[in-house]
C-alpha cells in the first residue's frame, strides 16, 4: 500500500512518500481504510524525536494518529463494527510505527468511534485528537460548570476551536487569546476574543475583573505564567503543553484514547453543538509540506491529508 513513512528523526525532509507495509489485523482491530488524516503538532515532534524519552519507535515509522475512513474487515473478536461502516479514530498505540498517514491502518476498537454523518471526511479527520483533547480537559480534568468563566489559550487552533464551542455547550463563558486576524472566527464560535503577548493579564482582566475560574492553556511559557495570576478564588488550570503547570496547582493533561468519549464528540457534532473548521488539505503524497504548515503553529483549524483510494 501506499503511505508516508520516516527511517529516521529528523525535519520534514525525512518524510518519504511510497510503499509501506500492510498492516496486520490483530482480534480487537479493525481494518480500517483511511480516507483523511488529520495533523497534529505532535506527529512533528514525534517526528523530530522529542517523544523518544516516553514512546519508542520502531522504524521506519508511518506517522500520523487522526483518522476518518471506512472499516473493511473487523478482527475476529471485534463485534462493535462492520465492513463498510464509517469510522473516526484517534489511533495512539504505545508505540510509533503504524499510523495513519497510509492508505489502511488497522486501529483497535478502544480507538474508534462511528464517524458523524454531517461531515466530510476530511472534517471528521480532524475531531478525533483535538475533540479528545478539548472534552477531556474541560469536562474532566476542570470539570467546567455552567456559569463559569474558561479562558482558552491558542483559541483559534485546532484544539482552541474545539475546546471554546464546548465550553459554550457546557454553559459557560469562553475567552479565547488569539491573533487580530481570527477574532472574527472566534466570535463566530460565541467566543470573546483576546489578543495575546504584552497586556494579556490587563485584557483578560477587561473582560473578567474577578478573574477567571478555569483556564486551559495550549501554550505553556508565559503564557501559562499569566494565567495563574488570572484565576479567581477556586480557580483551576490545566495545561497540555508544559508540565510546570503543575508548579502552579494545576493539572498536565495528556490525551488518551477512549470510544465513549469520542462517540459522545459524534453525538455532539451531529446535534450541532460542535464544528470542525479545516483550514488546508494536502494530498498524502505531499505531507511533508502539511507538516512544515502545522510546524509554523499559525493555522486556523485543522490541517489534513486526504488519501486516495486504492486500485480496486
Amino acid at each position: 500500500m501506499k503511505g508516508i513513512s520516516y527511517s529516521r528523526y529528523g525535519g520534514p525532509d525525512v518524510l518519504e512518500y511510497g510503499e509501506v507495509r500492510d498492516p496486520k489485523v490483530g482480534p480487537d482491530a479493525v481494518l480500517v481504510e483511511v480516507r483523511a488524516a488529520a495533523v497534529n503538532p505532535v506527529d512533528w515532534k514525534c517526528r523530530e524525536g522529542h517523544l523518544d524519552a516516553m514512546v519508542d519507535a520502531v522504524f521506519p515509522v508511518v506517522p500520523g494518529w487522526d483518522v476518518s475512513g471506512v472499516v473493511v474487515r473487523p478482527g475476529v473478536s471485534v463485534r462493535e463494527f462492520t465492513a463498510g461502516e464509517e469510522v473516526i479514530g484517534y489511533v495512539r498505540e504505545d508505540f510509533l510505527s503504524r499510523g495513519t498517514f497510509a492508505q489502511y491502518v488497522a486501529a483497535p476498537v478502544r480507538t474508534l468511534a462511528r464517524k458523524p454523518r454531517n461531515l466530510s471526511f476530511e472534517e471528521a479527520a480532524g475531531l478525533p485528537l483535538a475533540g479528545l483533547t478539548a472534552y477531556q480537559v474541560l469536562v474532566k480534568a476542570l470539570q467546567v460548570r455552567r456559569g463559569e468563566t474558561v479562558l482558552v489559550h491558542a483559541a483559534a487552533g485546532g484544539v482552541g476551536s474545539i475546546a471554546v464551542q464546548l465550553v459554550r455547550h457546557l454553559g459557560g463563558r469562553p475567552i479565547g487569546t488569539a491573533s487580530e486576524r481570527n477574532h472574527d472566527f472566534l466570535r463566530g464560535l460565541g467566543c470573546e476574543p483576546v489578543e495575546y503577548g504584552d497586556g494579556l493579564a490587563e485584557r483578560v482582566r477587561g473582560l473578567a475583573p474577578e478573574g477567571v475560574h478555569a483556564v486551559f492553556d495550549t501554550v505553556g511559557g508565559d503564557a501559562l505564567k499569566v494565567s495563574a495570576g488570572l484565576l479567581a478564588p477556586e480557580g483551576r488550570l490545566a495545561s497540555i503543553a508544559d508540565g510546570d503547570v503543575t508548579g502552579y496547582g494545576g493539572l498536565y493533561c495528556w490525551v488518551r484514547p477512549d470510544a465513549q468519549d469520542l462517540l459522545h464528540l459524534t453525538e455532539l457534532v451531529e446535534q450541532g453543538a460542535l464544528t470542525v473548521h479545516v483550514s488546508r488539505t494536502f494530498p498524502l503524497e505531499r505531507a511533508a509540506e502539511a507538516h512544515r504548515l502545522s510546524q509554523e503553529g499559525r493555522t486556523r483549524g485543522k490541517i489534513v491529508v486526504t488519501v486516495p483510494e486504492p486500485a480496486r
